[in-house]
């Protein structure tokens, strides 16, 4: 197969500088040969030095800042590698290496890159284009590395050409886990995602939602920024103010935007929460000028910088407030420890990493703890030969122990350790001391299954490349004038919580929601947020939940309604509250009145029949009736005061359905037995042929009141079949429920008492009629005046009741029932009482015979003759000459004859003296 190779340019910018690049070899910052070579990339320095702005030629320059925790993690690499070739790990296949420094810049890690692509065993540095590279033999077979996501992205789509496996120890971005773009990396960290997920997780459990933000502007900034927006979006936190500072310090501008952020910190006066994704260099200049500017704020950290130990070192730390954030899990690295005592006695030859520290101690040991880590970070290479020249070397057992971030230092022996376990896997039944023994996309397929042991529990690459591991949550302290590093939790990321190890690390965590950072003042229970204009939410008023709704939680977004009608809540309510049932108790004052009133009508009925029982034969009872009609009325009247105990208490269905039916039988029942007293009175007193007649027609006592009243029993029956009455809860009181009957059917309510009405009417008439019949013993008049009391009642009755509503409801429809059946009773009864009890002279035969005769001849007056017929066999009497109806000439053999005062004697039949007396008394 054809192909094309390339070679690998080293381009040189000075002559005797011993850190410029002459050759590739010159290149490598750290190597050593093995059966199988590990490509590493690290930015063990922070920048490149650009000489011109606009380099009009290709040529890679030297770099600055030398990044002891990046250093730190290179020898961790070469450590764990030492630590594999000493061990049965690999049963005699030993492990090499080579380092490259990116210098925290894409261009030299590509370059880097191409050297890791050169085909193996090649005299020149060369990478051959081919079609398929199935069976292409690479200098290194995996790569761990790069420092930064920017330069990780960058560098896996070079290594993917030949699927070379790529596990990094730093690099979080979430992009990184998609396969389809990044097929051959792996890391041994979790993604962004479950880092800005615990970050949002630590905001809301500490009650913050107005933050600000500040991140670099490269890939892993923005991929940060980007993951972090929509978690704090779902989780109701709003960014304030976001901010990117230049991913690169050697940027013109850089300077300017960290006093731009600075100055929005300071102005931003309600965000007391900033999260920062950046790169260690970059938060040590932010925080030096935010220290000058006395800026006291909560930091959250990124994994990026959240163990720093240059930046807990910085002077005055303590003055820019708390620090908190997130670093990888950490593990047991004792044995890294050792090798960082043993360092000093290691040779420089192939580590020019190490040769580099060992200048930058000499230069800086002079120097106090935190100006000796300035010095080592703002030396240049150029600069470092200068100042070396006369100097004697120094050693410090203790800076590089005091720099460890233990996170990251784990994650790089774990890439170490995953690769080794590949090739492990790949060598089973190979001769791996031939480099071409596989190739990196097998050993790809093979790191997919690697499980490692880590501290006792298993860790393994998941789906999309990344480790499951777990976050430790660092809070910086001062502890005997010292900022130390402390874990205050662990955070699980499958299950998304936090875990406290003591007591006090929990208390350390409730200290931190002491600090207040809103946009606005948090809603108390009983309220809830109302949106202003501001785009944020977070931005908003409090207000007062409604009536009827309420809320039990801070900052709610919306009240609760209270579940059904029979709860409510009054403003500003944190809970709802059971309606009180109100009905007409026995116990309320009013039911008691009412229910007396009722008693007394009770005793009334009683008296009255007892009065009666005891005048039986007298004229007045018989008068009235008799004693079978006066118990019926008596008896309805009974019935009707019973009624009004169904109105009071609480309503149940029968209560609902037996009080009107009950009330509109017995009613009808009463009016019908005093219409038949009224057609009786009419009739025994007119002298009007024609209505006479048709009185004899219209009086059937029996039929009548079973007629009338059988009318009333099919109304109500009609009425509790297909509308009855039911239970009803009425919600027209805020606060309350009462209970009331629905009578079911208004139309069939009304219908039972206009028929009572009606009957009332026909009565009221008969008795008007007869209204000015004999005074002692005219019921007609009482009757009438009854029936008005009943009408005015009624009439009074109908808006009263359509405009009261309340418990009180029932006690309008009995007081009209008492009323009427009070003035019917009264009516009817109390005059006859009145005259069987105070005038016992008026209540006899002689007495009613002489009343009956004067009101006789003075109708008579009025008429030349009058016939009167008392029943239906036309037995006839005249009104007699003399009230003692004596044997003389106006009688005959001892009999009454009757005849029309003033008026010739009519001839006729003779009527018997003793059955005229009988018919007349039975009037």
């Amino acid at each position: 197969m054809a192909f094309v190779s390339f070679l690998i340019p080293c381009f040189v910018i000075g002559t005797d500088i011993a850190f410029s690049c002459q050759n590739s070899a010159d290149f490598v910052g750290a190597s050593s040969p093995g059966d199988v070579v590990i490509g590493g990339l690290f930015a063990v320095h922070s920048e490149m030095l650009h000489t011109e702005e606009d380099p009009i030629k290709p040529v890679i320059q030297n770099c600055a800042g030398f990044e002891i925790q990046v250093f730190l993690q290179t020898l961790a690499m070469i450590h764990a590698i030492e630590t594999i070739n000493n061990s049965t790990l690999l049963s005699g296949i030993t492990l090499g290496y080579e380092i490259y420094d990116t210098c925290a810049e894409v261009t030299k890690a590509m370059a880097s890159a191409l050297r890791f692509l050169s085909k193996s065993n090649s005299s020149e540095d060369a990478v051959e284009f081919k079609c398929n590279y199935s069976d292409y033999i690479p200098r290194i077979k995996a790569v761990i590395g790069a420092s930064y996501s920017e330069v990780s992205m960058a560098v896996s789509r070079l290594l993917a050409l030949q699927l070379i496996p790529q596990v990094s120890p730093a690099s979080s971005a979430e992009i990184l886990s998609d396969k389809l773009r990044f097929p051959s990396f792996f890391r041994t960290i979790p993604s962004d995602f479950h880092q800005t997920r615990a970050m949002t997780h630590l905001i809301c459990e500490s009650g913050w939602n107005w933050i600000g933000v500040i991140a670099t502007d490269d890939d892993n900034g923005r991929f940060a920024l980007e993951s972090f927006g929509v978690q704090a979006m779902a989780n109701n936190v709003c960014i304030a103010f976001k901010e990117m500072l230049p991913a690169y310090l050697s940027d013109s501008t850089f300077h300017t935007k960290v006093d731009h952020a600075i100055e929005k910190i300071v102005k931003e006066t309600r965000v007391n929460v900033i999260v920062v994704f950046m790169r260690q260099f970059h938060v040590l200049k932010l925080f030096k000028k935010a220290i000058e500017r006395n800026v006291n704020k909560i930091w959250i950290a990124s994994d990026n910088w959240s163990a720093a130990v240059k930046i807990s070192t910085i002077p005055n730390m303590r003055q820019l407030g708390t620090i908190v954030g997130f670093g990888f899990k950490s593990g047991n690295i004792s044995s890294f420890q050792d090798f960082l005592r043993n360092l000093h006695e290691k040779p420089t030859e192939n580590n020019k990493f190490l040769r580099e520290y060992i200048m930058l101690l000499s230069v800086c040991a002079h120097l106090e703890y935190h100006d000796f880590q300035t010095c080592i970070s703002n030396q240049s290479q150029d600069d470092l030969l200068e100042d070396v020249e006369n100097k004697h070397q120094v050693w410090r057992d203790d800076f590089l122990n005091a720099n460890i971030e233990p996170g990251f230092i784990q994650s790089t022996i774990l890439a170490v350790y995953a690769i080794a376990y590949a090739i492990k896997g790949q060598c089973k039944n190979r001769n791996c001391k031939d480099p071409s023994a596989f190739t990196p996309w097998e050993l790809l397929e093979e790191l997919k299954k690697v499980i490692i042991i880590d501290d006792d529990r298993e860790v393994k690459f998941d789906s999309n490349g990344d480790m499951s591991t777990s976050y430790d949550v660092l809070l910086w302290k001062e502890i005997d004038g010292h900022m130390e590093i402390t874990t205050m939790a662990e955070y699980d990321a499958e299950k998304g919580d936090f875990i406290f190890k003591d007591e006090e690390k929990k208390k350390d965590f409730l200290d931190l929601k002491k600090v207040q950072s809103t946009c606005s003042q948090h809603c108390r229970p009983g309220q809830m947020k109302k949106v202003t204009e501001s785009p944020h939410t977070c931005c908003y008023e409090c207000v007062y939940c409604p009536e009827n709704h309420y809320s039990n939680q801070t900052d709610m977004d919306y009240c609760y309604r209270c579940n059904n009608k029979t709860y409510w809540a009054p403003i500003n309510s944190t809970t709802c509250y059971k309606k009180i049932i109100y009905f007409l108790a026995w116990t309320d004052w009013f039911a008691v009145f009412l229910l007396l009133l009722s008693a007394f009508g009770v005793v009334l009925v009683l008296s009255v029949c007892v009065i009666f029982t005891k005048n039986l034969n007298t004229p007045v009872v018989k008068a009235s009736g008799g004693l079978t009609v006066c118990y019926i009325i008596l008896f309805s009247h009974f019935l009707i005061f019973l009624s009004t105990i169904f109105f009071i208490d609480e309503p149940t269905e029968f209560k609902c359905k037996a009080r009107q039916a009950l009330f509109g039988i017995s009613f009808t029942l009463c009016i019908s037995c005093i219409l038949i007293k009224s057609l009786k009175i009419l009739l025994a007193f007119s002298f009007d042929p024609k209505l006479q007649n048709f009185l004899k027609c219209m009086y059937k006592p029996i039929p009548t009141v079973v007629t009338c009243t059988g009318i009333q029993v099919i109304i109500c029956t009609f009425w509790l079949i297909f509308r009855t009455p039911f239970v009803n809860q009425n919600f027209s009181i805020p606060r309350a429920i009462i209970l009331e009957c629905n009578e079911g059917s208004i139309v069939a309510f009304g219908i039972m008492l206009g028929y009572i009405a009606a009957l009332a009417f026909i009565c009221f008439i008969f008795a008007f009629k007869g209204r000015k019949l004999p005074e002692n013993y005219n019921e007609a008049k009482f009757i009438t005046f009854g029936m008005l009391i009943y009408f005015i009642a009624w009439i009074v009755f109908i808006p009263v009741y359509a405009t009261t509503f309340g418990k009180y409801l029932p006690a309008v429809e009995i007081i009209v029932v008492l009323i009427s059946n009070y003035g019917i009773l009264c009516c009817t009864f109390f005059p006859k009482c009145y005259i069987i009890i105070y005038k016992q002279e008026t209540n006899t035969k002689s007495a009613f015979l002489k009343m009956v005769y004067t009101y006789s001849s003075k109708s008579a007056g009025s008429v030349a003759v009058s016939q009167v017929s008392l029943n239906s066999k036309s037995s006839s009497f005249r009104a007699p000459i003399s009230d003692s109806c004596k044997t003389d000439k106006n009688s005959v053999n001892g009999n009454c004859r009757f005849q029309v005062p003033g008026q010739p004697l009519i001839k006729g039949k003779v009527l018997p003296k003793n059955v005229a007396r009988k018919r007349v008394s039975s009037i």
